[in-house]
């Protein structure tokens, strides 16, 4: 008897997922196990790349999800409603759940996580992070018995793929993203790629499984690429760093507390860190900790045969656990834990700075802003003079690791003496 699949949706992943499902040949033997029941769609007459039964399709999505004959739900619709509802229809059906929406988990997960604890079934959710890259069963299962001390990634491949073009060919924010999304690899609206929201949903889900809790979307600090400009670039490439957007979740380990700090930001990566060459649209995710060190996940971190990739290894996944009747919500592939994870204000963040200041040419404005940095506790790794814009001399610093709310008080100061033009440019630097 096969295990009967509704899948809610049928766009870039459904079809990618659709087609994957269909073409078994070489593949493993349980895709055999599969059938695809029921297939949830805005219409039924639109022309598609796979073909499916008119059976099969479906316009009555809750119909899926209270289908008895369902065992699995594939929810690869995207967006927060009804997404969520219907997740949590079919778990409270008894229905084991595969997803890829990253923002439904992103803020729901705790109710998701809860209700399909209460039912006895799993939520996997591999294609929500990474695209195709194996990363959550890796540290819900082969990285479980780590102490996870941080995980880093570059995970949008939207404002990866802008930040590469601007670096090689010296171009604006602006041309690149409007390039991106003629490419198509960039949305109409790229706001949630360029503010930083999809990778802050991406690493609230990784920090969640890293550090066993769960994780307020609102705690995590969030900034995106719009202010990283050509000239930032070039100077991080004369002092040795490359700019990527990066997704952090690291333990604390300075201060007395267990708390995390969560955050994406753009940031000047080391040229010989290993996320320093990713370039383009992929994805890599690096995770370190005790005793495995670092291992680092590479691959492409989106597209319809990467998505339906991980969507397709969680419906076999949950196939074997049927197939095998070993369903226990205490195994590894459930999310049980129910604390919430502590997490740091910013201001307590540890971390090395770089900055640019315009400044009047006046004798000892380089002095000024030492003495202002002093007097916060910043240490100072370089200050240079590196030219001029029109009658404003240019000055980039760059920090030792310091506490970010000294730095931003230096700044206050600093930004008050009447030799300072304006701050254009503020990175942090890993």
């Amino acid at each position: 008897m096969g295990v009967k699949l509704g899948i809610l949706g049928l766009g870039t992943v459904g079809t990618g997922t659709v087609q994957l499902l269909q073409d078994g040949a070489g593949r493993h033997p349980l895709l055999q196990e599969i059938e695809i029941y029921r297939v949830g769609v805005r219409s039924l007459h639109k022309h598609r790349a796979v073909e499916l039964s008119t059976e099969v399709l479906t316009t009555d999505l809750e119909a899926i999800v209270n289908d008895p004959a369902v065992d699995i739900v594939v929810e690869v619709m995207g967006g927060l409603e009804p997404a969520r509802s219907l997740i949590l229809k079919a778990l409270n059906n008894g229905k084991h759940v595969v997803t890829a929406n990253k923002a439904a988990i992103a803020r729901f997960g705790a109710e998701i996580f809860t209700a399909a604890n209460q039912a006895g079934v799993y939520v996997m959710l591999e294609a929500a992070v990474g695209g195709g890259i194996p990363v959550i069963q890796p540290l819900k299962q082969s990285l479980s018995v780590n102490r996870i001390n941080a995980i880093t990634g570059i995970v949008n491949g939207t404002t990866n793929y802008i930040l590469t073009r601007m670096q090689t060919e010296g171009s604006n924010f602006s041309d690149v993203l409007a390039d991106a999304q003629q490419l198509g690899y960039a949305e109409a609206d790229p706001t949630a790629d360029v503010e930083g929201l999809d990778a802050a949903d991406k690493i609230a889900i990784l920090a969640s499984l890293g550090f066993d809790g769960r994780i307020n979307l609102q705690d995590v600090y969030c900034e995106g690429i719009r202010q990283v400009s050509k000239t930032d670039i070039a100077y991080a490439e004369k002092l040795g760093f490359v700019i990527k957007l990066l997704a952090i979740a690291k333990r604390n380990i300075s201060s007395f507390s267990s708390s995390l700090s969560v955050r994406v930001h753009p940031t000047l990566v080391p040229k010989a860190h290993p996320l320093a060459s990713i370039n383009g649209v992929y994805n890599a995710i690096l995770v370190e900790g005790e005793p495995i060190g670092q291992v680092m996940f590479f691959g492409p971190g989106a597209g319809a045969g990467a998505t339906a990739s991980a969507v397709s290894s969680d419906i076999l996944n949950l196939v074997a656990v049927l197939k095998t009747k070993t369903v226990d919500p205490n195994l590894l592939l459930a999310c049980g834990h129910q604390e919430y994870c502590q997490i740091a204000p910013m201001a307590e963040l540890v971390t090395r700075f770089y900055a640019r200041f315009l400044t009047k040419d006046q004798p000892g404005v380089i002095g000024k802003l030492g003495t202002c940095f002093g007097n916060y506790n910043v240490s100072l790794e370089s200050i240079v003079q590196t030219g001029f814009q029109g009658e404003l001399a240019e000055i980039v610093v760059v920090t030792h690791d310091v506490r970010e709310g000294n730095f931003r008080q230096a700044l206050a100061e600093i930004q008050s003496l009447e030799a300072i033009d304006s701050i254009p440019s503020l990175l942090r630097v890993l």
